[in-house]
This record gives C-alpha cells, structure tokens and sequence, in this order.
C-alpha cells in the first residue's frame, strides 16, 4: 500500500469567514504598499500581492473586488491625517487640505495611484463602483470643511455641503489629471479664497 505523505505545514494566513482577520488584512495592506513602492503600478497585481502576504487570493478577492479597490485603501492608508484640519476657518481649512492634498500627490506615489484608480474606473464596472464608494466617502469628509463653516456662521444656512465638496473634488482631481499639482502657496491661498468668497464683486 502506497504511504501517504504526511501534510506539509501551510504558513499562509488564514481569514476568519467574512469578518476580517487584523493581522492577515494588515499584512495585504502592507505588502500592497510596499510592491507599489518598489516595483510601481505596472509591477502590482493580486498574485504578487498575495505571495508577498503569505495569503490566499480568494481571502484578497472576498475582502477587496479587485486591484482598484486594493490600491484606494493603499492609496488612504499613506494619505496624512493633517489633510483634514480645523483651523477655525473655512479658508483655512481649504488652504490646509489643498496645501496637504497637493503634496501627497506631488512628494510620494500616491498621485500615480490615484491617476490609475481613475484611468481604470473609465473602462472598468468593478474599478467605477470601488472609485464611487471611495469619491461618496471623502465627499463626506470634505463637506465637514463647509459644515463647520455653516455652524460658525461664515457660511450660508442654505449651502449645499455635498456639492461644495464636489467643486472641491472637481477642482483637484482635475489638476492632478492634468498634470498641474499647485504647490504656491500664495495660489493655494487664492483657490481658498474664491471657493469660499466666490466671483461677485463686493457688495453685489
């Protein structure tokens, strides 16, 4: 009788049902990063990323679609909390999140990455739908800027903070797809201020 052999030890880490195991969705995470940073988008994929994580791909497939939506918690993972600052004005809430926006994308890869989340969402359902859900929750967090803005009376009772925060998107999305990440500070300053004070001369 032919002797089985006995199992070899299988060091992949292990998921606990849908609920997501810490430890192994860190390990994605950081493998994910780390591949992105060494070999750039074109290096990246679900099986390096899996190989490098000691994980299993249908683990990676259950918790994240599909590159594109891997990438976009790559690509907020590096994302710097000070984005996003209360600085007791809308203007300068603006000018810091422009200011911080602008160099993420201009010092570190993360620019690269978010042009190929929006490359990919053009041509691809599954990379769409990651980019709305991603686009529906920042727009949350942006319109904040404009919430505080309404609550501390700068702002009028009646803006609509979602579409403040689309013109905000709009407006860096735009510059960064067209190759023209602002890094002035006095421009920065000056986009600040007619997002919040607008076109109209005074007193009209």
């Amino acid at each position: 009788m032919t002797e089985l052999a006995p199992p070899q030890p299988d060091d992949r880490r292990r998921s606990i049902g849908a609920r997501r195991n810490p430890q192994t969705e860190a390990a994605i995470l950081a493998a994910a990063e780390a591949i992105v940073t060494e070999a750039g988008i074109a290096g990246f994929s679900i099986e390096a990323v899996a190989k490098r994580a000691r994980a299993g791909k249908p683990t990676i497939y259950k918790w994240w679609p599909g590159k594109t939506a891997l990438l976009l918690d790559v690509y907020h993972r590096q994302k710097p909390a000070a984005v996003h600052t209360d600085t007791g004005t809308v203007e300068g809430d603006l000018f810091a999140f422009l200011t911080g926006i602008f160099a993420h994308w201009g010092d570190t890869g993360a620019g690269q990455i978010f042009r190929f989340v929006v490359a990919e969402a053009q041509r691809d359902p599954a990379a769409a739908a990651s980019l709305a859900d991603y686009a529906a929750e920042r727009r949350l967090q942006s319109g904040a800027i404009f919430r505080r803005g309404i609550d501390r009376g700068e702002l009028a009772g009646d803006v609509d903070v979602g579409l403040a925060a689309d013109m905000l998107a709009g407006f860096i999305w735009q510059r960064l797809l067209t190759d023209r990440v602002e890094r002035d500070p006095a421009q920065l300053r000056q986009a600040a201020r007619q997002m919040v004070r607008g076109l109209l001369a005074p007193g009209t």
